[in-house]
């Protein structure tokens, strides 16, 4: 899942520490992507001080979410579905139709909980901004993370861009969408396919929107942290 809808299992959670924790390891991967941090295998170093305590736990409900969504039903046949409408777009090119579909999933539910107002992405920025920087910072070094300035530089573009807030408009989530490729691929879709796969995307989120709560109720019904 992405950004958004991580933080919707926790979008009443007053503790900053666990909504930052709830993104921590996709911000870290996006800000590093050779970063590999397991702190639920050595949770006593994070035992004694609040604060980091609640990063680990919203780091724990984040892997708890995804191993929900991506064995879940619902992921295997949405993405299934998108795959098929996409797949003559990408077909001459090196971008694997089975990968845009599984990101494409995750933006256009972040952007339906946007559109029906059941997120608030400022309050979601506002969060993360209240997080003490060096608690974040004795968390990863727990972590062992190498070179933390690098995680520290991205993260406050992150939120001073607000680039979350550009998920309101399909178009946005397709040039997201490229973007991605452009880290795994050289070749990346030209803007006539960018402005087909916002047209299958405006496709696919109107079947989408009639039942993508189905997989929120779902998770919140399986999580037991």
């Amino acid at each position: 899942m992405n950004f958004l809808s991580h933080y919707y299992f926790d979008r009443t959670n007053n503790d900053a520490n666990v909504v930052m924790g709830t993104v921590l390891p996709d911000l870290i991967k996006n800000a590093a992507k050779e970063a590999n941090l397991y702190p639920q295998k050595n949770e006593f170093l994070f035992k004694g001080n609040p604060d980091e305590e609640n990063l680990l736990f919203g780091w724990k409900r984040h892997l708890a979410v995804d191993l929900l969504f991506h064995s879940s039903n619902f992921f295997l046949e949405k993405t299934t579905e998108l795959k098929q409408l996409i797949k003559p777009i990408v077909e001459n090119t090196a971008v694997r139709p089975s990968f845009l579909a599984h990101i494409g999933l995750e933006l256009l539910l972040d952007h339906l909980l946007v559109a029906h107002n059941l997120v608030q992405v400022n309050h979601f920025y506002d969060k993360l901004e209240a997080v003490k920087k060096e608690s974040l910072s004795d968390f990863l070094e727990h972590c062992n993370l190498k070179n933390p300035e690098v995680f520290f530089n991205f993260l406050e573009k992150f939120i001073s861009s607000k680039y979350l807030l550009s998920y309101q408009k399909l178009e946005n989530i397709s040039y997201a969408l490229n973007r991605i490729c452009m880290r795994l691929w050289p070749e990346t879709l030209n803007e006539k396919q960018l402005q087909q796969l916002t047209f299958e995307l405006g496709i696919f989120k109107t079947v989408l929107e009639k039942d993508y709560m189905d997989i929120f109720e779902e998770i919140e019904g399986k999580l037991d942290l």
